[in-house]
Order: C-alpha cells, then sequence, then structure tokens
C-alpha cells in the first residue's frame, strides 16, 4: 500500500546524502512507492483545530548537488496523511517541544515517527536515567557546588549541556583540570538549563559504539573512533566511523531497553554505549544508517519502512 509521507526535517538543501540519515529514509520511501512532502519545522502551525504544514512534494536522487526536487510550495493538513516523520535536529528548546505538542494532536491517527509525547519526554541524555545499572555514574545538576562535589568523587569526568546534540560543548575535566568554575561560568550565561556529568570512561579512545535499534531489535552498529588528541568521537567533530559487531554487553542492553523503546513508539533509536557502558539514548534524530548499511550490507531504511507498514496497515 503506498503511504502518504511527510517529513518535518531541516533544510534539505544542505544535507550530505553520503551521511544523512533523514535523505536515506526519503529515498527508501520513495522505493517502495510511497509519496513524499517536505516541510521545515518553522512552517508547522495550528490553526482552528486543525495542524498544517507549508510545504513541498518532494523527489530525491543520489546524486551530490542535485540530490532533490521540490513541488510547488503547498498548505496541507497534516490529518490528511498517513505517516508523518519528525526528524529535524535539536537543540532540544521550545521551538523542538512545541512542535512535538502539535504533532501529538494528529498522532496515532497519522502515525508519527517517533512518537512526539515520548520523544518530549524522552531527551537522549535523561532516558538513560531510567537505566542507572547500565550507565556510568552520572548527575544532572546546575549548582557549582553539586558539580564540584560529583567531580570530586569521581576525579576524571565529563561534563557536557543536557540539551546539546553533535558534540557541541563537550568537556573532559580530569583530575588536574582547573577549569570547572570557569566552564560553569559559561554554561550558565548561556544557559537556565542543568548540564550531565559523568565519570570519564577510559575505553572512549577504542570508540563510541552507535547502535541502531529498530523497533527496539538491535539491527548493527558502527564504531566511532576519536580523531587524535579529542575526547569527542561524534563524526561531525571528526570521529572516523569503522565495522564493529555486537558484543554480549551490547545485546544485554538492547534486550533491557528494547522493549521500553517498542512500548514508547520510538522506531528508530541509535543508542550510544562506550566499553560496557550505555551513555545515550538517541530518539530525536538519530543518525548512522548508512555508515551501518555500507559496512555490513544491510538495509536499515528497509527495515525501518517495514516496521512502518505494518503499524499502518493494522
Amino acid at each position: 500500500m503506498a503511504l502518504k509521507v511527510a517529513i518535518q526535517m531541516d533544510p534539505i538543501g544542505a544535507v550530505n546524502i553520503d551521511a544523512d540519515s533523514t535523505f536515506r529514509i526519503a529515498e527508501e520511501a520513495q522505493a517502495r512507492g510511497h509519496s513524499l512532502f517536505y516541510y521545515t519545522p518553522d512552517k508547522l502551525s495550528y490553526r482552528e483545530g486543525r495542524i498544517l504544514a507549508r510545504g513541498w512534494p518532494l523527489t530525491v536522487r543520489r546524486e551530490g548537488g542535485n540530490h532533490f526536487t521540490l513541488g510547488n510550495e503547498v498548505e496541507v493538513d497534516l490529518a490528511e496523511w498517513d505517516v508523518v516523520w519528525l526528524r529535524q535536529d535539536p537543540p532540544f528548546d521550545m521551538g523542538y517541544i512545541t512542535t512535538t505538542h502539535l504533532l501529538d494532536r494528529i498522532h496515532p491517527a497519522v502515525l508519527v515517527v517517533n512518537d512526539p509525547f515520548w520523544v518530549r519526554n524522552s531527551p537522549e541524555k535523561l532516558l538513560v536515567l531510567d537505566f542507572p545499572d547500565l550507565t556510568p555514574p552520572t548527575l544532572v545538576a546546575r549548582d557549582l557546588e553539586t558539580i564540584r562535589a560529583f567531580k570530586a568523587k569521581h576525579g576524571d569526568i565529563i561534563l557536557k549541556p543536557l540539551y546539546g546534540n553533535g558534540g557541541a560543548g563537550v568537556f573532559r575535566l580530569d583530575p588536574n583540570d582547573r577549569n570547572l568554575a570557569s566552564l560553569h561560568e559559561l554554561f550558565v550565561s548561556l544557559s537556565r538549563e542543568p548540564l550531565i556529568a559523568q565519570k570519564f570512561i577510559p575505553d572512549v579512545s577504542k570508540g563510541d559504539k552507535r547502535i541502531i535499534l529498530v523497533n527496539g531489535e538491535p539491527v548493527g552498529a558502527i564504531n566511532r573512533v576519536p580523531a587524535p588528541g579529542e575526547t569527542r568521537s561524534n563524526m561531525h567533530v571528526g570521529g572516523r566511523p569503522e565495522k564493529v559487531g555486537l558484543t554480549a554487553r551490547d545485546r544485554e542492553i538492547c534486550a533491557i531497553i528494547g522493549p521500553v523503546l517498542r512500548e514508547k513508539g520510538q522506531v528508530f533509536v541509535g543508542i550510544d554505549v562506550i566499553g560496557d557502558w550505555l551513555t545515550e539514548i538517541n530518539v530525536t534524530s538519530p543518525t548512522g544508517i548508512l555508515e551501518l548499511e555500507r559496512f555490513d550490507g544491510v538495509n536499515i531504511a528497509a527495515k525501518i519502512w517495514q516496521v512502518i507498514e505494518e503499524k499502518r496497515a493494522v
């Protein structure tokens, strides 16, 4: 059955078609006979009981620099669509959160992927708090003295914004570091949000594993190795992807969190594992499927669409 698919995402002209998971999802949808409509988050609105989006019919192709064609701009009622993808990148700010409230009003009659209620209530660095036995020692706080005490206890920590993404604003503070007060001053001058701190995991030098789960089931992983002199392994900041398999510990983690993700309607999720520890559960706009497809030859986008098509056929 052909589906009408709307994709809420950042401007498509700027995407890297060799790395962007949203583009790969759109490409697979088109190959399966589904029609595509694209809009940016600022074009989403509520008007007198209707959830509207102003955007464009979309055709995609795997041609660098010529990867899409737009039809004429139109305004549509999203209640008339079959599937809406919530795929813009964080920051997870009030603008982002407002889009989840609006899309909540058409879900589940229209299947919103991932479920916007649980996206809103499960930001990447907070959902892990539900699984303290799987995570390194973690602190969420804004108060400097509380963070100082955590650092004094664990010595070597990672400090980062609670709602950041892509490795931005991530700092390692080792036992000899003297910059905590200055960093705290900078962070609190930029935002009213708390910070998150975790005990540093030395195994990060071997890589930060991104495991992809589709409807709660692990389908593969890539390892992201930090660049020389870097603590961060995000590909946005120079991390190198490499082929890797799933360990027994990885499968144990997935077996524990997978049913929770499935229950909460989180169809496409990327979790981060360093050594034996779960550090993040990415539900807002996870990436990594293109790298995984290249390494393992598995069509992850097809697996995602199989789940969606089954949900729409019910």
